[in-house]
């Protein structure tokens, strides 16, 4: 009973921000509204420092970006895009202790942030996507050019604008989270009719299991295919050798980009599930906080994932070699790309 209970929906379920006479009043305290908003501050600022230049160096060159490197940089345009057009809001709110902006600043920072968030994701998917063609099928590594991947990029962005709209255009809607100071996807319609638990069964499978499925089923198939080259690797010489370690520890780290995205959102994403079908309300305030704290803070990491891996790598290449000094001088979306295409010369 217990079970029915918290899966079906209820006809008399009245989510928390009609129950309340203020949706947007603050039910944190000060204090607390005050960290979130020093460290919404602080992740926006590099977020949008990070993600910025990345863009910037790339345009650059825009005339000589390949295939991967288009990605590299759409990723970036949405990582940048959540920090500009999205924390702003949430930073005004924390410090006002209250979301100041009403229903219609909610429903558009809710539609940007699923906007902005599901179009990094899909484009993380289809560079695992790419990855795996081109390492576990040579020759689709062959034909893949740059019109290919502006191809990719309207596919991408009209699969995020069409899920992201679609509360707009009644099928569901964007709310205030529990805790008052942001809003997001209304969670909550599943508690209470069966056309809410169909919407968000929708946006769950196709907006995060979907894509999520693919990421590991390429980089498993990845790691199967690069582990069954060392033997190969093994009967050439000391340089092939040496050059192929390296490859394999540019293959982890480029995993991170994928990783850092899902570890950031995955524990809003169970706080988010449990509340659409698990008991209502039963979800303190406080602790909903720190998932929508930690999702926020992904848009900040690949810049400092690109950084890293530079850096490796100009290290990886130093040794009396002047390469490395070149190395270390390349651009973070250059970065991106090498590593990504460093996956092919291990076959």
């Amino acid at each position: 009973m217990a079970l029915n209970h918290s899966v079906s929906p209820q006809d008399d379920y009245i989510p928390h921000y009609l129950r309340d006479g203020d949706p947007f009043a603050s039910k944190l305290s000060w204090e607390a509204d005050l960290v979130a908003g020093f460290y919404l501050t602080i992740i926006g600022v590099l977020s949008t420092l990070g993600n910025g230049y990345v863009i910037y160096m790339s345009s650059k060159r825009k005339k000589k970006l390949r295939p991967a490197e288009i990605m590299t940089v759409n990723l970036a345009v949405c990582d940048l895009g959540i920090s500009v057009v999205g924390k702003p809001f949430t930073i005004i709110s924390c410090f006002s202790h209250r979301w100041v902006f009403g229903w219609v600043g909610c429903r558009w920072y809710g539609w940007a942030g699923f906007f902005f968030g599901c179009g990094s994701l899909i484009t993380m998917t289809a560079v695992s996507l790419d990855r795996y063609l081109k390492i576990c099928h040579l020759s689709y590594g062959t034909w893949l050019k740059r019109h290919h991947a502006y191809i990719c990029l309207v596919i991408i962005w009209a699969y995020a604008t069409f899920w992201a709209t679609m509360p707009l255009a009644g099928l569901g809607n964007y709310a205030p989270e529990p805790f008052g100071t942001s809003c997001t996807l209304d969670w909550w319609l599943a508690q209470a009719s069966v056309t809410g638990q169909t919407f968000i069964l929708n946006i769950l499978f196709f907006c995060l299991l979907l894509p999520t499925a693919v990421i590991v089923f390429s980089y498993v198939k990845i790691i199967a295919k690069v582990k069954s080259s060392t033997k190969e690797v093994a009967h050439f010489d000391s340089r092939i050798q040496s050059s192929h370690v390296l490859e394999m520890k540019l293959t982890k780290v480029a995993m991170l980009i994928c990783a850092g995205f899902l570890i950031a959102w995955i524990p809003y994403a169970v706080v988010s599930v449990w509340s659409a079908f698990g008991q209502p309300d039963s979800i303190p305030v406080q602790f909903s906080v720190v998932p929508t704290l930690l999702a926020k803070s992904a848009a900040m990491y690949n810049p400092i994932i690109y950084q890293v891996i530079d850096c490796k790598f100009a290290c990886c290449q130093s040794g009396g070699q002047k390469a490395a000094k070149k190395e270390s001088l390349r651009t973070y979306s250059f970065s991106i790309y090498f590593i990504l295409e460093l996956h092919k010369f291990l076959l």
